[in-house]
């Protein structure tokens, strides 16, 4: 009978932990680089002050499928995405342009398929940057990856592993522009590739747009001319029941809306990455400044 009690207890304490009935603790999670850090730490702020309730940080939790798969398991609440990898990374679909249209797609199936709510914009595109070395771009006149791609044969690369796996990712992106390089792309840590760049360990890498380091190492974004990178809209992404207990996290999601510019979201990336600031007290100073 006590071994059966124990069964029972440890079912109903899994049941539990999945179904999210955290009572007035919720759980905010994040991938593994600094600005996912930061809009954690964003969002977590802002319920706390908001909401009142007790938040639970659960922060680099690698890419996107284990932030995903977490959400799902419910061992986290909460996080923020961007909509171009939900729709390519995890729903599979091809890539579209039009950000409205990819929003409102990752919106309905998420709704429909994970029993997901997807948050209002907070107002920024962090779309894929591929990034080379201003020297470079100056010496050889480069703006735009098409033209990186005849000087491609003589360089070497470095993407994050997602990038590498992700349907738009290298292997549409080298379809796309007819890439070839000296051999094949360097696997590295996200956090590992600006430093490869700066010490021409590689010449090309693939970065975000709204990564601080990239003005301040004097590095240059080379235009998107063939327009193969899909919007990236970042939005918070929480689970229906935990807003159905929690009506206010709806409401003070909504406050956040539009609300994050991509000058923003460099300076504070820059303020942790380059400044070496704590993230925290880089995410008080910006909700105090927006008012909230």
């Amino acid at each position: 009978m006590k071994r059966l009690a124990i069964l029972l207890g440890c079912g109903l304490a899994l049941l539990t932990t999945s179904c999210g009935a955290r009572g007035n603790r919720i759980v905010i999670g994040s991938k593994n680089f600094t600005e996912q850090l930061i809009l954690g730490e964003l969002l977590a702020q802002h319920l706390e002050h908001k909401t009142g309730l007790t938040v639970e940080r659960r922060f680099y939790l690698a890419g996107t499928y284990i932030c995903q798969q977490a959400l799902l398991a419910g061992r986290i609440d909460m996080y923020v995405e961007y909509t171009g990898t939900a729709l390519t990374a995890i729903l599979k679909e091809k890539p579209s342009a039009d950000h409205a249209q990819v929003y409102d797609r990752v919106k309905q199936e998420y709704g429909q398929r994970f029993r997901l709510e997807v948050g209002p914009p907070l107002g920024f595109d962090n779309t894929f940057a591929i990034v080379i070395r201003g020297e470079d771009a100056r010496r050889l006149n480069i703006r735009t990856i098409s033209q990186a791609a005849k000087y491609a044969p003589q360089w070497h690369a470095g993407f994050g592993y997602e990038f590498m796996e992700r349907p738009d990712g290298y292997e549409g992106l080298a379809r796309t522009y007819d890439l070839h390089f000296t051999a094949q792309p360097r696997i590295m840590d996200l956090g590992l590739l600006y430093r490869a760049l700066k010490d021409k360990e590689v010449d090309l890498v693939a970065g975000s747009a709204t990564d601080g380091l990239i003005s301040a190492l004097g590095f240059v974004v080379l235009e998107d001319d063939r327009h193969y990178f899909p919007p990236y809209d970042a939005v918070p992404i929480a689970r229906e029941q935990l807003l159905a207990v929690h009506p206010e996290i709806t409401t003070a999601l909504a406050e956040l809306a539009g609300k994050i510019t991509e000058q923003d979201m460099r300076r504070m990336n820059y303020a942790v990455d380059g400044e070496h600031r704590d993230a925290s007290q880089v995410v008080e100073e910006f909700l105090l400044m927006k008012g909230m």
